[in-house]
């Protein structure tokens, strides 16, 4: 069941974490939607946080996910007919994201599988350009997990993972005295550079790394890059 499954009962689990845990405030690192969810929960509790590393940085807002299952065709347009056109003809025109909802919660195992599968060669296609990434990262994973991935991807993307329109950039002077760190593929065509640089900007102080050589999955200079930034952040906490 997906009902329970939202970003206010993922921001209220980390909470709960927190407390059990003892932790009086800690070091966030997310990447790709996990970094929308860092983003949330900072600007929900700042003082709780004492430093944020993102990468393949993500807002999740509604016009970020018409990019990637719309306007990003524009690099793949043969990839994204093919993804348009496993839905029924009725959806097929209006919002994709909600018509592969429709069918990855279909009571016919057969037409989830299907859905799941044409998502999933979605992501792939978006990603086939990173040549220092890992080509099929998404249509590799076993049946199972590629019918979990694109439920709850169309899960969250279908309610705009129920966050106000560009809210994590309006409020993100929030973030102000916690020191960030975001690192970014310059080569990313899911989450172009543009995101991680609005957020830059808008988020006093915070350190923005563009990584040439990487897209979305990373590359080993996107690695060295997230460990040597996480063991700064992390040394004042030792």
């Amino acid at each position: 069941m997906l009902t329970h499954n939202t970003t206010r009962h993922l921001l209220a689990d980390l909470e709960l974490l927190r407390r059990h845990l003892g932790v009086n405030a800690w070091l966030l690192y997310g990447a790709s939607w996990g970094s929308t969810l860092a983003l949330a929960y900072a600007q929900r509790h700042p003082a709780r946080v004492t430093g944020i590393v993102l990468a393949g940085v993500t807002m999740t807002r509604r016009a970020d996910i018409d990019w990637l299952y719309r306007g990003v065709a524009r690099y793949f347009p043969a990839e994204w007919a093919r993804f348009r056109d496993a839905l029924p003809l009725a959806d097929q025109d209006g919002d994709l994201v909600v018509g592969y909802a429709r069918l990855l919660n279909d009571p016919d195992p057969d037409v989830r599988t299907r859905a799941a599968d044409a998502w999933c060669a979605w992501e792939d296609a978006v990603i086939s350009l990173e040549s220092a990434g890992r080509p099929g990262a998404y249509g590799d994973r076993p049946a199972r997990a590629r019918l979990a991935l694109s439920r709850i991807c169309s899960h969250y993307f279908t309610h705009g993972a129920w966050l106000e329109e560009g809210i994590l950039l309006h409020e993100a002077h929030r973030l102000a005295g916690i020191p960030g760190t975001l690192i970014h593929g310059r080569g990313d065509l899911g989450s172009p550079y543009q995101v991680a640089w609005e957020l830059a900007r808008a988020w006093p102080g915070a350190e923005l790394i563009g990584v040439h050589d990487s897209g979305h999955t990373g590359s080993a200079t996107l690695g060295r890059h997230l460990r040597m930034t996480l063991d700064r952040h992390a040394e004042p906490l030792r």
